[in-house]
């Protein structure tokens, strides 16, 4: 019993060390960035009209996209967690593509489908946009490469519902529409909620996708990448510092909003 104890400890101390090497690494680089930031060099970044509108543009972009693209995501997830068809795994493989593609390729994809020549392209210059270089453009890219996310999240979400509850509703005279609506969505809705958030990060911390399709306006994973380039690296901290504190503001406001929900469920 002793020597099993004693290689229980071994083993606690094993995964206390390597838990701390992995936390060790990945708030490394964030406090390193953060202590060679001065306090003034902060606040006169975060006073710069160009940084604040490329934060608020990101944002909104971001949050705009998510809510837009869920109205379509949630019931497709539905249709992939209730329902079996011919070529379903493709489906579902074809879903995770635009997370292993690199970016550059994904911006190279979008920018295939939205500029001026093609379909979607012509149909928007009708209306005098120009989808390239236009935040409808910048929500386009920040949705291809984010939406997997949300779908994979609501999908798992509407898998854990059991599907008998969902049968006794109808059984009970619910339609399809009210049975999803008072049973499947809120029982799945944690999950959800965890898909909208993880989508929203991933859009807003785009870079790769979006430099392709529109350089200008500037969001401000773009705005970072061009003071480094144009200025150098103590230029393109104090950015970064303000950027991520206001992606952890928003994180730790939508988790706290979350916990809350899922408490008064």
């Amino acid at each position: 019993m002793h020597q099993l104890n004693n290689k229980l400890n071994w083993f606690n101390i094993f995964l206390i060390v390597s838990g701390g090497l992995i936390i060790l690494f990945i708030i490394g680089p964030l406090l390193g960035m953060l202590l060679h930031s001065s306090p003034k060099e902060l606040f006169a970044t975060a006073t710069e009209n160009e940084v604040k509108e490329s934060i608020l543009r990101t944002l909104v972009i971001s949050f705009v996209t998510t809510i837009i693209f869920g109205f379509a995501a949630i019931p497709f997830a539905f249709l992939l967690a209730r329902r079996n068809f011919i070529g379903k795994k493709i489906v579902t493989g074809l879903i995770d593509i635009p997370v292993v593609i690199p970016h550059s390729a994904a911006g190279i994809a979008v920018l295939g489908v939205i500029s001026r020549n093609t379909v979607l392209g012509k149909t928007a210059g009708i209306f005098g946009l120009n989808l390239v270089g236009h935040p409808i453009g910048i929500g386009i890219a920040m949705a291809f490469v984010s939406l997997p996310f949300l779908i994979n999240a609501a999908r798992n979400g509407f898998e854990s519902v059991p599907v008998r509850l969902e049968k006794a509703a109808m059984n009970l005279g619910a339609s399809p529409v009210k049975s999803f609506f008072s049973i499947s969505l809120p029982l799945a809705s944690r999950h959800i909620i965890s898909g909208f958030i993880l989508m929203f990060g991933r859009g807003m911390s785009e870079f790769g996708a979006v430099v392709i399709v529109a350089y200008h306006p500037m969001i401000t994973p773009v705005l970072i990448y061009e003071r480094f380039t144009s200025f150098g690296l103590k230029y393109a901290q104090p950015v970064s510092v303000i950027f991520i504190g206001v992606c952890l503001l928003f994180f730790i406001l939508l988790r706290f909003i979350s916990i809350q929900k899922n408490n008064h469920a």
